[in-house]
């Protein structure tokens, strides 16, 4: 069982876990899982690891349909500038490889920003781990579970 379900369950939150099979040919990882487990994009979120001006690294919770704004999460972050981190550091940092890293459960504990527009929905979906898993929970669970802040980060 990956961390990220692990963490749910010692902190007796409430969740619902979905498996689908990954297509390795698949363009995009958060589409697919929207598209195979037949829910908005809206409402499955992304997890992306991005380095700021002072090196720190910063998880980014977003919905999979939205780009990034780098400006906006370095706003959000208290720092001048940010940029997507590099994905040997997002493995070796997370645990998990891309394409299956989860805001929860991570090796390394990182500051969390989650998009304002999860706070829209009563449950989400993000990665429990690994691709072609994830974990449905309420927005205000994510956000206890990971010590997040809100605040708009897309594009």
């Amino acid at each position: 069982m990956p961390p990220a379900i692990k963490m749910a369950e010692k902190n007796k939150i409430p969740h619902r876990v979905h498996e689908y099979e990954h297509d390795p040919a698949a363009l995009s990882y958060g589409s697919e899982a929207a598209e195979k487990m037949a829910v908005e994009e809206q409402r499955v979120f992304k997890t992306l690891v991005v380095s700021l001006d002072n090196k720190e690294l910063l998880v980014a919770v977003l919905p999979v349909c939205e780009m990034l704004s780098m400006k906006l999460v370095a706003k959000a972050a208290g720092a001048k500038k940010a940029v997507m981190a590099d994905k040997a550091v997002v493995e070796r940092s997370s645990g998990y490889v891309l394409g299956g890293v989860s805001p929860l459960g991570q090796k390394k504990r990182l500051r969390t920003v989650i998009d304002v527009s999860a706070l829209e929905f009563s449950t989400l979906y993000v990665s429990a781990g690994r691709r072609g898993l994830e974990i449905e929970l309420a927005a205000q669970d994510l956000i206890k579970l990971t010590a997040a802040v809100t605040a708009n980060v897309c594009q």
